[in-house]
């Protein structure tokens, strides 16, 4: 769930604080830090519907700074 309220469905989990571009496909660290979209997952709820679970990532934004950060820190 991104932060303007819209969804994408994936086939992978995440964790909280996990970094993932734009179509939800985690990142990993590299210098220097891109110039992309990304969010960073701040919740992760699960909810029991008809036979299944359906787990939702929640994200926000990053700003440059964060990125940069997270590139340097490497996570």
């Amino acid at each position: 769930m991104y932060p303007d309220g819209d969804q994408q469905e994936i086939e992978w989990s995440l964790r909280v604080n996990q970094v993932v571009d734009l179509n939800g496909s985690p990142l990993r660290p590299s210098w220097p830090p891109p110039r992309i979209i990304a969010y960073r997952i701040y919740k992760v709820r699960t909810a029991e519907e008809i036979g299944f679970l359906r787990r939702f990532h929640y994200a926000e934004l990053m700003t440059m700074k964060q990125l940069a950060s997270f590139v340097r820190n490497g996570h």
